[in-house]
């Protein structure tokens, strides 16, 4: 108790530290207030162009894309991640020697970055997207249930970053990581349903994307903030589809620590 005790303290003196760092420079965080609709804006001219005539693509109306959309954009900004960079970084500059003395893995402190900055992104980000679409757009987002929502939406955020941070393992093995990671993180958004809704995608594709950790990251929360989930002709319940999310980030956490283990062995066979 006492141990998990001190590692809660140190995850919320870390997450306070990042926090406060980044509230120096929210500048940046605010350029998304920008990016982040001018995309949907984007989305909403394209779909009421495909669909002028009033029909549906996959089951979604107009109103239907909009708010899915909509959804994107929210749970996307709240479950952003860079441990991918930040790992590549430590090791590519030979900062990572440091990482290794410190008494706290560092997985854990870079979660509890991770933490302090989408606490700060919530309000700074998030918050305003949210009043701009439903001011602007009216679109108005309020989950089903909001107690599985947050839960599916703590669990895309774990999972998002422990699948970064098995790319950001990369780097122990590959000189170079910035292509592999563009690629991947491209790949990750896709198939977690960020550009288009995972029901528009064939369905055999469906049927594989059920199976990958993409669509937990994104596609999941989305749909149990819109209160229902169906992907490649599988119906889920609310509580059975954020099961399965948590059975998931079990199953990335055993990956990111099997590539961890494997790194490290590898790392210092290299003689650092």
């Amino acid at each position: 108790m006492n141990r998990l005790l001190a590692a809660w303290r140190s995850t919320c003196a870390i997450a306070y530290a990042t926090y406060q760092e980044w509230a120096a420079y929210r500048s940046h965080m605010l350029i998304s207030l920008f990016i982040g609709p001018t995309y949907f804006l984007v989305q909403v001219v394209i779909w009421q162009a495909l669909l002028a005539d009033g029909g549906t693509i996959g089951g979604y109306d107009r109103t239907a894309l909009m708010s899915y959309y909509g959804a994107v954009l929210i749970v996307s900004t709240l479950v952003f991640d860079f441990a991918d960079w930040n790992l590549q970084m430590l090791i590519r500059s030979g900062k990572f020697l440091t990482v290794l003395l410190r008494p706290m893995s560092h997985r854990g402190f870079a979660l509890s970055q991770k933490l302090g900055h989408r606490c700060l992104g919530l309000w700074m980000e998030a918050l305003p997207i949210w009043l701009i679409l439903w001011l602007v757009f009216s679109i108005r987002l309020v989950p089903a249930s909001t107690g599985w929502f947050v839960l599916s939406l703590a669990l895309g955020f774990l999972i998002m970053f422990l699948v970064n941070y098995c790319v950001g393992t990369l780097a122990f093995w590959l000189t170079r990581t910035a292509g592999a990671r563009r690629l991947i993180g491209f790949l990750r958004d896709v198939c977690a349903g960020v550009f288009l809704p995972l029901a528009l995608f064939p369905h055999e594709l469906q049927q594989l994307l059920f199976f990958l950790p993409f669509q937990f990251i994104t596609y999941v929360p989305v749909q149990v903030l819109l209160g229902h989930y169906e992907l490649a002709g599988i119906r889920l319940g609310i509580p059975e589809i954020v099961g399965c999310q948590a059975l998931m980030a079990l199953l990335m956490w055993g990956l990111s620590e099997l590539l961890w283990r494997l790194g490290i062995r590898r790392f210092s066979a290299a003689g650092a």
